[in-house]
């Protein structure tokens, strides 16, 4: 059953992508259940990607998911999808284009109806024929948006662990560059993910990875190693001379509008969408 008529304008955020782009992330929806959130030592699960499974159930996808990959019914998030292109005030027949996220540091051109394995979508208006936005899908990773100021170029990108510490960012601002755009020129905004007093890795994970980018190191809020994602994404955004940047720091475990893979194991995924005006 679709239940996209339950979705309105006001469970999207919109965020400043400058004055010739939109963007915007989804929540899971005014009418998702409310999720128990975990908040003492040993609730939490550890590992790589967000960690390991939660309760799950059939709750698991409550509210406006967008993801094809998690197990909902495919024509359930169509259907989503749809609604989403509605609520953008979209052109009849215009499309988002998505991707096959794998935690690469893989940029690609966003085209209508081509699904490319990448973790990052360029669209450029000057391309014929080209998608109405780029999206990005995150349940705990990272999602960035990216606009130049002119609006001819915006990006969607997945950044979890495994790609803010392989460059993801920065291959996406090299993509952008060549395609003719100055980092000082760039709009940015870091969308929903897991916050660093929340993602608890192990030892020998967290050294690795604030040997790599030093921004992301962080400790949980009951003491042990962690990792703060968003962070280093932020401090890699600056390296890159990025002009205008924008996070708002919302942490998908903690907040029930959001889906958290490391909260609930299955579940469904938000997106970010970036639209040239």
């Amino acid at each position: 059953m679709c239940d996209a008529s339950a979705v309105e304008i006001s469970d999207l955020i919109e965020v400043d992508l400058g004055p010739r782009a939109r963007g915007y992330f989804t929540t899971r929806g005014l009418r998702a259940r409310p999720v128990s959130v975990p908040n003492a030592a040993g609730t939490h699960a550890r590992g790589g990607e967000g960690g390991g499974g939660g309760h799950g159930g059939g709750a698991a996808y409550d509210g406006w998911n967008l993801a094809l990959h998690v197990g909902d019914d495919p024509q359930r998030v169509h259907c989503h999808r749809r609604r989403l292109e509605d609520l953008l005030g979209l052109e009849q027949g215009r499309r988002l284009a998505w991707m096959n996220q794998v935690h690469s540091a893989v940029v690609s051109t966003a085209k209508v109806d081509e699904v490319p394995t990448a973790d990052a979508l360029v669209l450029d208006v000057r391309t014929v024929g080209a998608p109405a936005g780029c999206c990005v899908l995150v349940a705990d990773c990272v999602p960035v948006l990216l606009a130049s100021g002119d609006g001819v170029l915006t990006a969607a990108v997945h950044a979890g662990r495994r790609g803010m510490l392989d460059g993801v960012v920065a291959s996406t601002i090299e993509f952008l560059q060549r395609a003719g755009a100055e980092p000082a020129d760039l709009w940015a905004a870091v969308g929903p993910s897991i916050c660093g007093s929340c993602y608890e890795v192990p030892d020998d994970m967290f050294a690795l990875s604030a040997q790599r980018e030093p921004a992301c190191a962080s400790r949980t809020s009951w003491g042990t190693p962690g990792l703060d994602v968003a962070a280093g994404v932020l401090a890699q955004l600056e390296r890159a001379g990025v002009g205008h940047i924008s996070a708002d720091r919302w942490c998908t475990y903690e907040d029930p509008r959001f889906y958290s893979y490391r909260r609930d194991g299955v579940t469904g995924r938000l997106a970010g969408i970036a639209i040239p005006r």
